[in-house]
């Protein structure tokens, strides 16, 4: 090693990237970081900043009695079991202490209940029974800003527009980067990347499922999303974990972007499917709402009416009154007089169709929904006026299906350590990986809004923790192993 090797690289400038910088500087490392896009933020920037953990200061605040250990237990049952509870215990137990770090930088989080992703508080992240997602002012720009206002106070240094290359590995150690086909030495690297929702020969083959959607697919994943954590782990013979995982959100047919600028479908609609019939709660958490609709064996269609259509609200770029009505008028949303005219073109059972409104009709907009207890549902999103019923025709049916790509879950494997491992399981010197590009946390279930944005910032400050303490070892022992 030279006398300007750094102590820690960081490779990629999002959530998990800045806590795994400023974690590492606060170590007391010399720290780069580089990021491919000519601003800082990445996907945690776009996002709501929803930020899942148990037992903090604010579910305290509002006397709920929540631990890690239970956030533990929800987590694996969610996910059948199917991932590593040692790593997953690490992640439960250490969410919490990171809010409580992004709060003492200055993350502001009141302790009141939030409706929604966007109201500061504490909302319900998924299907948990003790509410879990914290609602940062400012969302996930809000994050990013008071991060970023961390490394700048550090003194990490950042190289933006610039993409590395490749990693520096010598005697099965990693000892740097490339960038700009220079090698930049370091005791210690952290991939912190992203995903690869952006590359789509990347999503044909880890994560094929999202094709599913055909021309209806969109991604609302950073532009740096192109899956170079998978370059870099061939560079090392790094183990990949996560095949096949990732998130998808249910959309209509026609959307394009993320619902805050494509706008919600109306309240008083019914989901059903092939059978005519209603399957779900149309307002069911997307950690579950996604595969809900991937069990049926057929179409799923948004049905409502003509009041509903014209109770949208303005402002938006698809749902809104005048784009169902051209979507309509050219044939690809189904539109009837009657409720039986509506079945034939869906080419489904008529009089199942109209019992399944009537049925609904009868239930909810009456207050209290008896087959899928979406009344629960809404109230925690503080919608508790009860929707009108499906009644003025003409009616109208809208293709529903999971179609928006947020993130992938493939990624370079990691231990509790967030240290990367390689095939045999043994953790590769020198590196670590954080955020979608260290793989392990995101499962079979996206566990619920912050699920991402939790483990990006919870495991890229483990990764930059234990990558400055190999620092240390790495030039006082450049023998000893990474792991803690």
């Amino acid at each position: 090693m030279t006398d300007d090797t750094w102590d820690v690289i960081v490779i990629g400038g999002g959530g998990a990237g800045l806590a795994a910088a400023v974690t590492a500087a606060e170590q007391g490392a010399s720290v780069l970081l580089f990021e491919s896009e000519t601003e800082l933020g990445g996907s945690t920037q776009l996002s709501a900043g929803l930020f899942t953990a148990a037992g903090t200061s604010v579910q305290r605040g509002l006397g709920i009695e929540d631990s890690a250990e239970k956030f533990f237990q929800h987590y694996m049952d969610l996910n059948q079991w199917m991932l590593q509870p040692g790593l997953i215990r690490t992640f439960c137990e250490n969410a919490g202490p990171t809010l409580e770090w992004l709060i003492e930088l200055g993350v502001q989080i009141p302790a009141r209940e939030s409706a929604n992703a966007h109201m500061p508080g504490l909302c319900q992240a998924g299907v948990e029974d003790v509410w879990r997602g914290h609602v940062p002012k400012d969302q996930g720009y809000g994050l990013v800003q008071v991060l970023d206002k961390a490394r700048r106070r550090h003194g990490v240094e950042v190289v933006l527009g610039t993409r590395v290359q490749k990693l520096l590995a010598e005697d099965g150690r990693v000892v740097g980067v490339v960038a700009d086909d220079l090698d930049v030495p370091g005791h210690a690297v952290v991939v912190a990347s992203g995903g690869f929702a952006q590359d789509p020969e990347l999503v044909d083959r880890y994560y094929p499922v999202a094709n599913n959607a055909g021309e209806s697919l969109f991604v609302v994943a950073a532009p740096g999303s192109r899956g170079d954590h998978l370059a870099f782990g061939r560079d090392v013979d790094a183990a990949v974990t996560g095949d096949g995982w990732g998130l998808m959100l249910p959309t209509a047919y026609f959307q394009r972007y993320h619902h805050w600028q494509s706008g919600f479908p109306p309240k008083s609609r019914i989901h059903v499917n092939r059978h005519g019939r209603r399957f779900m709660d149309e307002d069911a958490s997307y950690a579950v709402s996604a595969g809900i609709i991937e069990a049926q064996d057929g179409p799923v269609w948004a049905i409502f009416d003509e009041r509903a259509r014209l109770g949208l609200p303005s402002g938006y770029t698809d749902w809104i009154p005048e784009r169902v009505a051209e979507e309509a008028d050219a044939g690809r949303t189904l539109r009837a007089g009657t409720l039986a005219e509506l079945a034939a073109l869906l080419e489904v059972p008529a009089d199942a169709l109209v019992v399944t409104v009537e049925r609904w009709n009868a239930q909810l907009p009456a207050g209290t929904d008896d087959d899928f207890l979406r009344h629960r549902t809404l109230a925690n999103k503080g919608s508790t006026a009860a929707p009108d019923p499906i009644a003025h025709g003409p009616f109208y049916a809208v293709r529903m299906l999971p179609a928006e790509l947020v993130c992938t879950h493939a990624g370079l494997e990691i231990d509790s350590n967030a240290a990367v491992v390689d095939r045999t399981g043994s953790p590769i010197p020198g590196l670590f990986a954080a955020g979608e590009a260290g793989a392990g946390i995101l499962g079979l279930r996206y566990v619920g809004g912050g699920n991402a944005v939790a483990n990006a910032l919870t495991m890229g400050r483990i990764a930059g923790r234990n990558a400055a303490r190999a620092s240390r070892l790495s030039s006082t022992h450049p023998s000893a192993l990474t792991s803690a």
